[in-house]
């Protein structure tokens, strides 16, 4: 298939968090040569048509579908522009690059690369990427898609991007916002400080603090420094009524 390509052995990266455990468990039990398309790319081998790139083309209408189907349900009382707003946020290429991360698939990326890339691009690139690691993202939930049938892919999608879906949710919410308003009445001025961060590059969390001056008048965390400024502010907001 591909020139140079060191054929995959079953993934290494199973465990882990059971939100992403079952796609994990959809994308070690595909077909070899399927997977290993689905993290192969297109200067890797003779024919584009053996990379990843016709598979996160099917991957994305895949993935689009599932989350739009779980908002629809989940927001029943939402209109058109909230869900068109969450659901761009829970499935853009920041986000399909982070569970990406979560889901190990640098790592099966970095397997399958040649020895030798003779002209094409290396591993490292490919892993700076956002664009390139959102497309493996897509690309195996392709995979998945056509090995496994749809119901399948689409819950075990849709679990693996819960934390995004989550953090789009905050996001239009905008706690931050609607705490600076409420402060700004009382000529006061929120800032937010990273007090801790933990874990693994690919799964970082970060704790945020919302003070004051010296004052901490809310604390939150979340795997991004956003999530967690948004989770403080949310305390923040709650504290403040009492």
């Amino acid at each position: 298939m591909a020139r140079g390509i060191r054929r995959l052995g079953r993934p290494r990266w199973m465990g882990g968090d059971e939100r992403d455990a079952d796609l994990s468990q959809l994308i070690a039990e595909l077909p070899d040569e399927l997977r290993l398309q689905a993290v192969t790319h297109s200067s890797w081998t003779g024919h584009r048509a053996d990379s990843y790139g016709r598979l996160a083309f099917l991957g994305d209408g895949v993935l689009g579908l599932a989350v739009a189907e779980h908002l629809f349900r989940q927001f029943p009382r939402a209109d058109i522009g909230r869900l068109t707003k969450i659901h761009g946020q829970a499935v853009s290429g920041r986000a399909c690059a982070e569970v990406a991360r979560e889901l190990g698939l640098p790592e099966m990326l970095t397997e399958a690369a040649p020895e030798s890339t003779d002209g094409g691009i290396d591993a490292e690139s490919l892993l700076e990427s956002e664009r390139a690691m959102a497309s493996v993202c897509e690309a195996v939930i392709g995979a998945c898609y056509l090995h496994h049938g749809f119901k399948p892919t689409s819950e075990a999608t849709v679990a693996a991007f819960a934390d995004q879906i989550d953090l789009a949710q905050e996001t239009m919410l905008d706690f931050k916002s609607a705490l600076q308003e409420q402060l700004a009445r009382e000529g006061a001025r929120v800032t937010y400080e990273v007090t801790r961060e933990a874990g693994p590059p690919h799964a970082r969390r970060f704790e945020v603090a919302a003070r004051i001056d010296a004052e901490v008048i809310g604390a939150g965390e979340g795997r991004s420094k956003k999530a967690a400024e948004q989770a403080a502010a949310a305390e923040a907001l709650e504290r403040l009524k009492r």
